[in-house]
């Protein structure tokens, strides 16, 4: 047998049954076995496995044993000559399985191979290829000099960022999302040290590869999409405790002389990490608001040194009380404006965006009335606050939309784009109708022939969808599994390069999965 593919599951059902799907569809021409080892889950993964899929090979545990476990309760069963610890929440393109094959059995001194990795918006991952993460290279992750330098060989070796994300090229670490071995290399070097409960282990299998005269390789020729790689909360605190005592058991069984200093530095990283989590995550809630904080700070800054040459009276004098008082007013206004018309939501819209600016401009006008005469600004002073706010502002959202910082919807219409035959278009339209009655529709054609009446239905042809999506503002795309090769989809998600586009796959089973929703259809 060639190749023994293994899937840990715990709770997600929809996930799994997407996966399992592509993973049939990558071994239709391959000598291969399915394990999927359940930990314990309450949902009905294991029927629907037992039902869809009866073909694989299916343990399952009493209790949650862990993904070391797990996996080794797979892989000491596996008759494969290549072993695949696989995510459930992936999907694997068609052709996937075969051209990692060939590569291995081209590269014998490769005992392990990683794929390239998108998210569920088709943005790349890096942690697809990672380093070895020893004490110096671990210090410049925590701290944070990894993401300041994220092309230098010296400080971003974590993710190995001045490699080319499509290059293949030796690596040290495999993700344990997809993680291809040699199973004679599992059985000469052991599987999964079990100390391990989540996270690490990957690391530390990875590394006894290359301890024991093996290579391991990223292989960019074949794509998967692995949607946790977004949600896996790695901002978060949890994560943060989990993922960092993970790498103070890898210090201390790979670097014993340096595992003391290590796991002090370590344990003060793990709450300033902590912190630095809830202070990131607050930024980035008021992120947008910040900004206009900045551009309304800059634009009375310029009008103040403006004045004498446009005749404006001494309006922002801070050696008196009134000067604090006056641009917290201008500042407060505009954020109320904008805030009260919803222009901070995750998708800002243009127009919110201006009729916010308006409000503010007219609570700026009755907050100006209260202050004493001499301490008020003029009609003047004022008109000219609001024509830059006016300008810069919706400028400012346009240029963070075009460097993909931000999401702007250009109307209040939200665009989306369906992939499939006539048929299915149709149904999936009428549902999106239901929830968005202002929805626009865009017919994708799933193949690039087009034949007559074609034009009548569809608005593209499916090599044109990435520049739709660009073209039109599109919110959300509709894949059909049925009309799509998982290949297509991928391909398509990597070319539009958006991150703010959420990618959803209709299944025959009556699913859709994206990267933030699973939802059932009836």
């Amino acid at each position: 047998m060639k190749l023994s593919i293994i899937i840990v599951n715990y709770n997600v059902r929809y996930f799994l049954e997407q996966c399992l799907h592509s993973v049939f569809k990558a071994t239709k021409n391959i000598d291969a076995e399915v394990f999927v080892v359940d930990n314990d889950s309450y949902d009905d993964s294991m029927e629907m496995v037992k039902n869809q899929f009866p073909e694989v090979i299916r343990i399952e545990n009493k209790k949650n044993v862990g993904f070391s476990k797990a996996n080794n309760q797979a892989i000491s069963a596996a008759k494969g000559e290549y072993v695949l610890l696989l995510n459930p929440d992936t999907v694997v393109e068609e052709d996937a399985f075969e051209k990692c094959i060939n590569f291995m059995d081209k590269t014998p001194n490769a005992g392990g191979l990683g794929v390239k990795m998108i998210d569920g918006n088709g943005v790349f991952l890096p942690e697809s290829k990672r380093g070895l993460p020893t004490p110096s290279v671990s210090f410049y992750k925590i701290f944070g000099l990894s993401s300041i330098f994220p092309k230098s060989k010296k400080f971003a070796k974590y993710h190995l960022g001045y490699l080319n994300d499509d290059e293949i090229n030796e690596i040290e670490i495999l993700s344990g999302a997809y993680m291809w071995m040699r199973k004679s290399v599992l059985d000469k070097i052991g599987y999964l040290d079990e100390s391990f409960f989540m996270y690490g282990e990957d690391i530390d299998l990875s590394y006894r590869i290359i301890k024991a005269g093996y290579k391991n390789y990223y292989f960019p020729e074949t794509k998967i999409i692995h949607y946790k790689g977004e949600s896996t909360k790695k901002g978060s605190i949890n994560y943060v405790f989990v993922f960092y005592n993970a790498m103070i058991i890898f210090s201390k069984k790979h670097f014993a002389s340096n595992a003391k200093a290590f796991s002090f530095f370590i344990n003060i990283a793990i709450y300033l990490r902590a912190l630095l989590a809830i202070i990131v995550r607050f930024i980035k809630t008021i992120r947008l608001p910040l900004f206009d904080v900045a551009i309304i700070s800059l634009v009375l800054m310029i009008l103040n040194e403006l004045k004498p040459f446009f005749g404006f009276p001494n309006q922002i004098a801070f050696s008196n009380n009134y000067g604090l008082l006056n641009v917290l007013a201008v500042i407060g206004s505009f954020l109320i404006g904008i805030a009260l018309t919803k222009g901070y939501a995750s998708t800002v819209k243009l127009n919110q965006t201006f009729l916010g600016v308006v409000i503010g401009a007219v609570i700026l006008f009755c907050t100006n009335v209260f202050f004493p005469h001499g301490y008020s600004f003029s009609n003047k002073f004022l008109i000219s606050i609001i024509a830059g706010i006016t300008f810069l502002i919706p400028l400012i959202r346009l240029v963070l939309n075009y460097f993909n910082q931000l999401k702007v919807r250009k109307n209040n219409k939200k665009v989306f784009a369906i992939s499939g035959h006539e048929s299915f278009i149709n149904e999936a339209a009428s549902k999106i109708q239901l929830k968005n009655p202002n929805a626009e529709i865009l017919n994708i054609k799933p193949d690039n022939n087009y034949q007559a009446g074609d034009a009548k239905i569809y608005i593209a042809k499916s090599y044109q969808l990435p520049d739709i999506n660009e073209i039109y503002n599109v919110s959300e795309v509709v894949f059909s599994s049925e009309d799509n090769s998982y290949k297509e989809i991928i391909d398509k998600m990597v070319k539009t390069k958006n991150k703010f586009i959420d990618f959803k796959i209709f299944h025959p089973k009556r699913f859709i999965i994206g990267s933030q929703s699973i939802e059932k259809i009836s």
